[in-house]
């Protein structure tokens, strides 16, 4: 599509770049004011928790790029930090442990929190996939559908040219901003805390599971090959994770709803 933003001389804006950047601006505006509203996070908190998250995201996106192929990255770790891009999960799986230990140093509540940094991750990520569109990696198979994208710039880095593909890059980030909107009509109404965070979770995954199957890039890794991509396994074991931990903190919930209506009625039996 259009990977060059905009060029001044030999200084040069990338497109994909730029939405990261309103993505991640957009995120931690959203986080810094839900945050001290809710808990009372402070500026420092916020800005310490974004560049943590940054970091993290920068270095596990990358390191998850060599289970994509190993051979060619660890015989050339060079090419990590040569516009090889980033692994979602690798991102997303380094940043849940660093926020549950932000949270916990300073006695912010986990969960509420959590339900935050879902709406905040669906804003960064949603807006980083038109990035991707722009840029045409993470591109899908060849298409004669309606949905069909030709990519024409010799700089983007989609494969073929000039052939319809399913653009992936859009079907993911539509789907991610539908979670959002569920997200959010979901804030007022949800029935435990956590409950935004690991639906996010499991719907991302779900989504992303299926949206494998029209990726073209099959350089990105499988565990069976043309069957079950590292995507696809990291999937699975995301919703099994966060199914285990949405019932159960269900299911905590309403014991705790019940125990008062319990106790009274063991109380009026005893009288």
């Amino acid at each position: 599509m259009h990977p060059i933003l905009f060029e001044f001389g030999s200084f040069t804006i990338y497109t994909y770049g730029f939405c990261i950047a309103v993505g991640a601006v957009s995120g931690v505006i959203y986080m810094a004011w839900q945050g001290k509203k809710q808990f009372g996070l402070t500026f420092d908190q916020s800005n310490t928790l974004f560049l943590l998250l940054v970091t993290g995201g920068v270095v596990g996106g990358k390191f998850f790029l060599i289970f994509e192929d190993p051979s060619r990255y660890l015989s050339n770790p060079q090419k990590l930090l040569t516009g090889s891009g980033f692994v979602f999960y690798g991102s997303l799986m380094t940043c849940i442990p660093i926020m549950f230990w932000f949270f916990k140093r300073h006695k912010i509540p986990l969960w509420p929190m959590l339900d935050i940094m879902a709406i905040v991750t669906c804003i960064l990520h949603g807006v980083g996939r038109i990035g991707c569109f722009m840029a045409g990696c993470c591109y899908g198979k060849p298409t004669d559908s309606i949905f069909g994208i030709v990519f024409t710039s010799p700089v983007c880095l989609a494969e073929p040219l000039n052939t319809p593909l399913h653009p992936t890059q859009l079907y993911e980030s539509t789907w991610i901003f539908f979670i959002l909107i569920i997200l959010l009509w979901l804030k007022k109404r949800k029935q435990f805390d956590g409950q935004l965070f690991l639906l996010y979770i499991m719907s991302y995954a779900a989504g992303r599971g299926v949206l494998e199957i029209f990726r073209g890039d099959l350089d990105r890794g499988f565990v069976i090959r043309d069957f079950l991509s590292i995507s696809q396994f990291i999937s699975l074991l995301l919703i099994g994770g966060a199914l285990y931990f949405y019932v159960s903190r269900r299911n905590a919930k309403l014991l705790s709803t019940n125990r008062p209506d319990v106790w009274k009625t063991n109380r009026s039996d005893k009288k």
